[in-house]
């Protein structure tokens, strides 16, 4: 059993396998003639959620177009995995009752690599933006990919470089995402809607102000005109809308590529590109997902509600995106990340049979940001986080490790817990009724010293701000009292950058500093805290 098409024909080799049901050669006819949807990062979440999303409308009749992806940070996807597959992915579905569902995905009919100097898949792009026919553009890019500016608010040399040589020597994505709106714009102002489908807030205005500042550079310094920025400023042309995605998808992995071996699937090898994506034929994911998008498309769009996605107003995009961000997931996850890292352990189920971590777990949910989540109404906070709980942490078929998701710990502290505490003062709540929270803070400093709770040396995961983090923790010793540490840590704590305000003069600054003793009093503290803290 190898993915391609033509090894597709013979059903029969494929036991309990769901095969998508269109005619592919003429959903590849249409989408060459007149493209509806590209998108831009072909990584695992779009493999297993927005082309699995097209596929059902494909399936049931509603699309006839398929998706054209492009990749620009990591052209081994496109080499390794999309060419040799016939643009096929095969998805695989974790349930937490043990089964699993396994689907060839089709509706990626082709994929390219964003770069002028592939001309083929440039022509592609070009060709596709000057089609009346585009509906959307959608990006699963991860949130680095909208920055401009690196992490002490300088512009990057690549960015400067652009604005100053202007569209035609563009060598940044969202530089060649303004390019080809330009070529959109020459054709006829013709109207698009730019979607970012990423994990991060906001992330419409994100995209749409990076996409604003690159197009007033280039008038500035004389490559388009005023009508070009008027044109991706207008709404009712472009638009940029906001949006929330929920899908727990990690790495591939081997359990789930010895099951795929024993249905006699040949292709199960684990792909590490030179940029350190991880990836293989086949994506692993569990089975929940949710995306809620703002409801603006000048140029229509695919009926994707008929594929289970949400669309509404911005206002009620964003209480989603905080109900799920800043309270009903991120912050149990990133509170499960760091424990886990420190207490060794490697897969997030098994975290939630720890006693002590799912009671954690649940008070961080249910007794701290329960009482000031924003309900968006269209979703139930409370049965978001117990399905959360008791379904999508704990199902043991899920290979999502604390080592992932501890990855940009420093980009994620305010917004995970900063607005639960902003929300505990507005409405004039104790903060010294919150336990968890500053125990979870303390927990990052103590994960900075890269040394496990056996007090053995720990590997840190990515994270921008890691080498600027590290050093106010690097005269910590364990044994170390308040006194011996506050002044070194206190200049991090007062970063409001990172935890969304200043922590130093809140009245969680003394708790912060009490966990962090308690963690450094030798082996096994880490732990100790926890359990404390939960009493």
């Amino acid at each position: 059993m190898k993915l391609t098409l033509a090894e597709l024909k013979d059903k029969s080799k494929w036991p309990n396998y769901k095969f998508f049901e269109f005619d592919h050669d003429k959903v590849l006819s249409n989408t060459k003639e007149r493209p509806e949807w590209i998108h831009f990062g072909a990584g695992n979440i779009f493999r297993i959620f927005p082309a699995a999303l097209c596929q059902k409308l494909l399936n049931n009749g509603d699309m006839d177009t398929g998706i054209v992806v492009a990749d620009s940070y990591d052209f081994e996807i496109v080499d390794l995995l999309f060419k040799p597959h016939d643009n096929l992915t095969l998805g695989v579905t974790l349930k937490s009752d043990g089964t699993i569902q396994k689907e060839i995905i089709g509706s990626v009919v082709e994929a390219v690599k964003v770069s002028p100097e592939e001309k083929s898949d440039w022509e592609i792009l070009e060709k596709a933006f000057t089609n009346k026919s585009l509906k959307m553009i959608s990006f699963t890019i991860t949130e680095k990919g909208y920055a401009l500016y690196d992490a002490k608010g300088n512009l990057l040399k690549q960015y400067e470089e652009d604005f100053k040589n202007g569209p035609k020597k563009a060598t940044m994505l969202l530089c060649y995402i303004t390019r080809l709106l330009l070529s959109r714009f020459n054709a006829g102002k013709i109207p698009l809607a730019v979607v970012s489908m990423d994990n991060c807030s906001h992330n419409g205005e994100k995209l749409g102000q990076a996409i604003f500042e690159i197009a007033e550079n280039w008038k500035k310094n004389g490559f388009v005109g005023q009508d070009f920025v008027d044109y991706v400023k207008d709404e009712s042309k472009v638009s940029f809308p906001w949006s929330m995605i929920d899908k727990i998808t990690p790495r591939p992995d081997s359990n789930v590529a010895q099951m795929l071996e024993k249905d006699g699937f040949e292709e199960t090898k684990l792909i590490v590109t030179k940029k350190n994506t991880y990836c293989a034929t086949f994506v692993n994911a569990e089975e929940p997902q949710y995306l809620v998008i703002e409801d603006k498309f000048p140029n229509g769009r695919p009926p994707l509600e008929k594929a289970g996605v949400y669309f509404t107003d911005r206002e009620t995009v964003n209480k989603v995106e905080k109900m799920k961000v800043c309270t009903c997931l991120n912050p149990l996850h990133t509170a499960l990340a760091l424990s886990g890292c420190l207490l060794g352990f490697k897969l997030i189920c098994d975290e939630m049979k720890d006693k002590d971590l799912n009671k954690m777990t649940n008070t961080l949910a249910y007794k701290e940001g329960l009482p000031v989540v924003v309900d968006p109404k269209i979703l139930n906070p409370k049965d978001f986080i117990e399905e959360v709980i008791n379904k999508r942490l704990p199902n043991p078929f899920m290979p999502d490790t604390p080592q992932r998701i501890a990855t940009d710990t420093s980009q994620k502290l305010s917004i995970r817990f900063g607005e639960t505490v902003k929300a505990y003062k507005a409405t004039g709540k104790n903060l010294k009724d919150l336990k968890v929270i500053p125990l979870v803070y303390a927990m990052w400093l103590r994960y900075l010293m890269a040394m496990d709770d056996d007090l053995n040396p720990m590997e840190l995961s990515p994270d921008p701000l890691l080498e600027t983090a590290k050093p106010f923790v690097a005269k910590v010793k364990i044994g170390s009292k308040k006194g011996d540490f506050e002044n070194d840590i206190k200049p991090l704590l007062a970063n409001e950058k990172i935890f969304g305000f200043d922590l130093t003069k809140s009245e969680l600054y003394d708790a912060v500093l009490t966990n962090f003793e308690k963690m450094l009093a030798g082996k096994g503290a880490v732990r100790k805290a926890i359990c404390e803290a939960i009493a």
